[in-house]
């Protein structure tokens, strides 16, 4: 009658145990996905430029990322996120660097955010990307040249153009805004 009982309890303990683990691994998923979720999100609402569709490259982004390993880093979801936006947009596209513009600049003036934003999403896809994940996001040049799978010189010859044309765009907004 013993040795039943015990029997039984150790097999209550093991399903109880599955149980707990199986429930810790869910809430550490779930953590994943909350400390990535608004990085992934604002990147790929910049990168495709719409909320529906921003939302389902993140929703695609942690399923490729949890298909990978069921704990994803940053590393990971990052790398998820890329390939999502790789599949949709012409990031290895190549375009000719920006020149520097003729005429006036932007001087010392504050550039307002909707001009900043209308700014960023016309640059290419390729520079786009670079400049989200290296003035925004704020990683490192080596990051970004290997989530790219890109030479970290053509990364920061990217930003460097990425930069000019951001600011051509933003002198051409204002020059706009004053004539009105």
């Amino acid at each position: 009658m013993n040795f039943e009982r015990d029997v039984f309890l150790q097999g209550s303990c093991r399903i109880v145990q599955r149980q707990v683990s199986e429930r810790s691994l869910e809430h550490r998923q779930q953590d994943v996905y909350e400390t990535h979720k608004h990085r992934a999100y604002a990147v790929a609402y910049y990168m495709v430029g719409n909320e529906l569709e921003a939302e389902e490259v993140t929703k695609d982004t942690f399923v490729r990322a949890f298909r990978q390993t069921e704990e994803p880093d940053g590393r990971c979801v990052d790398c998820a996120l890329v390939n999502e936006l790789r599949e949709r947009l012409p990031l290895d596209e190549r375009v000719e660097p920006a020149e520097p513009p003729q005429g006036p600049g932007l001087g010392s003036r504050n550039v307002k955010r909707t001009d900043m934003e209308e700014a960023v999403r016309e640059l290419p896809p390729n520079e786009r990307m670079v400049f989200l994940l290296r003035d925004v996001e704020g990683y490192d040049a080596d990051r970004v040249a290997e989530l790219l799978q890109t030479p970290r010189q053509q990364v920061e010859r990217t930003l460097f153009s990425a930069r000019i044309r951001l600011r051509t765009v933003l002198a051409s907004l204002q020059r706009q805004a004053e004539a009105a």
